[in-house]
C-alpha cells in the first residue's frame, strides 16, 4: 500500500490557511454533530408494502412532497414510495431514504432496494400498520428475483423489512425549485436532493440587505418539501438559505443561491450537499 507523506506546517501557517478557506464561500457547514445513519440497512424493522400507478412507473406525478416529474428522472429514477403516517410525518418525512426487502414470497429476491419518500399514503392499509410503504410499480418490482417482477406485483400486500439509510445522490447538489406562486412579497421553494438525512427540520432565509448574522428569517413548511416565507413586504434578493437536517441536526448554508431576478417556476442549484 502506498503511503502519503505530509510535510509539517507551523501553527501560523495553519491558521492562515484555515482563515482562507472560511472566507471562501465553500465554508458552508458550521454544525459539528456527526451523522450516524448507515448507507446500508443495519436495523431492520417490519412493514407492509403495496404498490400504485403503472407497473413500471413512478407512482403518481410527483405526489404530496411536490417534487413533480423529478420523481421519474435521475437520481430518483422512479425508485420512490408513498409513506404511511409514520413515514410521511405530515410532510417532514419527504426526502428520507429507506432500504426495503421482501423475503416471504417465492418471487422475492431477499435483496434490499433503496427508495425515497416522495408521496403520502393516507388511507387503507397505510393506516392499519405501524409502517407502510406504497411503492411505485418500479420500486415494488425491484424487490423481485430478475424476471419475477410481475409475479411479485400480483402478490398484493407484502410483509417486508425496512431500514432508514443515508441518502446518496452522486454528483448532485441540493436544488431549490421556486414555487410558481412566488412573488416579491411571498417566496416558496421545494428543496430537493439532500444527501445524508434527506429530510429537513428547519429552513431559514436571509436577504441580501441583511448583514446581521442574527437576521435569519424562519421559513414555514407549506406542504411536503415546499417551504415558504410570507413577508408582508418586498423581499430583497439574492437570498441565502440555511438548511437544518432533521435526523442529525447538521446545518448547511447555501450562499446567495436564489439570485436577483429570480423567476417563479425556475430551479436554482447550490454548490453544497450533506456529506
Amino acid at each position: 500500500m502506498a503511503s502519503l507523506l505530509i510535510s509539517p506546517i507551523n501553527s501560523s501557517s495553519f491558521i492562515s490557511l484555515l482563515a482562507f478557506f472560511c472566507l471562501w464561500n465553500l465554508c458552508f457547514s458550521f454544525n459539528t454533530k456527526r451523522f450516524s445513519l448507515s448507507t446500508t440497512g443495519s436495523q431492520w424493522s417490519p412493514a407492509g408494502a403495496t404498490w400504485y400507478g403503472s407497473p413500471d412507473g413512478a407512482g403518481s406525478d410527483g405526489g404530496a412532497c411536490g417534487y413533480g416529474n423529478a420523481v421519474e428522472q435521475a437520481p430518483f429514477s422512479s425508485m420512490i414510495a408513498a409513506g404511511g403516517p409514520s413515514l410521511f410525518k405530515s410532510g417532514k418525512g419527504c426526502g428520507a431514504c429507506y432500504q426495503v426487502k421482501c423475503t416471504g414470497n417465492i418471487a422475492c429476491s431477499n435483496k434490499p432496494a433503496t427508495v425515497v419518500i416522495t408521496d403520502e399514503c393516507p388511507g387503507g392499509p397505510c393506516l392499519s400498520e405501524s409502517a407502510h410503504f406504497d411503492l411505485s410499480g418500479t420500486a415494488f418490482g425491484s424487490m423481485a428475483i430478475p424476471g419475477k417482477a410481475d409475479q411479485l406485483r400480483n402478490a398484493g400486500i407484502l410483509q417486508i423489512q425496512y431500514a432508514r439509510v443515508a441518502c446518496d445522490y452522486p454528483g448532485k447538489t441540493i436544488a431549490f425549485h421556486v414555487d410558481a406562486g412566488s412573488n416579491p412579497n411571498y417566496f416558496a421553494v421545494v428543496i430537493e436532493f439532500e444527501d445524508g438525512d434527506g429530510d429537513l427540520a428547519n429552513v431559514d432565509l436571509k436577504e441580501a440587505a441583511s448583514t446581521d448574522s442574527y437576521a435569519w428569517r424562519p421559513m414555514q413548511q407549506s406542504w411536503g418539501a415546499d417551504w415558504k416565507l410570507d413577508s408582508g413586504s418586498q423581499l430583497e434578493p439574492p437570498f441565502t438559505i440555511r438548511l437544518t437536517s432533521q435526523f442529525s441536526g447538521e446545518t448547511l448554508v447555501a450562499n446567495n443561491v436564489i439570485p436577483a431576478g429570480w423567476q417563479p417556476g425556475a430551479s436554482y442549484r447550490s454548490f453544497i450537499n450533506y456529506s
